[in-house]
């Protein structure tokens, strides 16, 4: 597991620089307190989760790292996109396929922090709807869509899937953030969703397939060193 997390960290290199998620202070404060407030219950019973996981199998918490720790280093990586965000993968389909949903929630939470303290990618301001698209819409999106893929039995499409439409649903979320603070003036809310999902399709399509192809690539190298790994963590 250390191995993976050397090979992830020396070939996938952020740029860090003036990256950002939604940026500080860019939400209204009625529409930041909002996002924070849908974002807690799920936040709240991921707790519960990791602390089952780790009740069960105290051994995970060196998994629970790792998948936060691909987690911060993809989402790490910008593509300069929307005003006022920004395109990049998310990393949390992975997590929300060996853990499960609110699991991912809170540990792309703490990925989010982190990243708006140390590297002044989002905000705190804004921390509430990031979670919200990133760790909260993304890993449920990755879950299910795995958990229904996995009926025809084929693990890698399901793998793909899982993270190449987590990834793109987190988007299609902070356009619609985005869309339902800065309405178009003229046009109305849907118009401008449909302009920042348009801007964000250009550069996003092409990193979610990316990371779909890669979630494939560690998902196995982990299976191959741990064979009884039970994926899907949330019944």
């Amino acid at each position: 597991m250390r191995f993976l997390m050397v090979l992830l960290l020396v070939f996938v290199v952020p740029s860090f620089g003036f990256s950002m998620h939604i940026m500080e202070g860019f939400l209204p404060p009625a529409h930041a307190t909002f996002w924070y407030i849908l974002s807690i219950p799920f936040f709240a019973y991921g707790l519960f989760a990791i602390r089952r996981i780790l009740k069960e199998n105290p051994k995970q918490k060196m998994l629970l790292a790792f998948v936060a720790a691909f987690a911060f280093v993809l989402s790490a990586m910008k593509i300069p996109s929307v005003t006022g965000s920004c395109s990049h993968p998310t990393g949390v389909g992975l997590g929300a396929i060996i853990f499960g949903p609110t699991t991912m929630t809170v540990l792309g939470a703490i990925v989010l922090l982190f990243q708006a303290l140390l590297l002044a990618h989002g905000g705190i301001t804004t921390l509430g709807a990031n979670v919200f698209s990133m760790a909260i819409v993304g890993p449920l999106v990755s879950y299910f869509v795995y958990k229904l893929i996995m009926k025809t039995g084929k693990r890698t499409l399901a793998v793909f899937l899982a993270a190449f439409l987590g990834d793109l649903l987190t988007y299609v979320t902070t356009s619609f953030q985005l869309a339902l603070a800065f309405p178009d003036k003229a046009y109305g809310m849907w118009y401008s969703f449909a302009k920042f999902l348009g801007i964000f399709a250009v550069t996003q399509v092409p990193l979610a397939i990316i990371e779909g192809f890669l979630t494939v690539v560690v998902l196995d190298m982990i299976l191959k060193y741990n064979e009884e790994l039970a994926l899907g963590g949330e019944k």
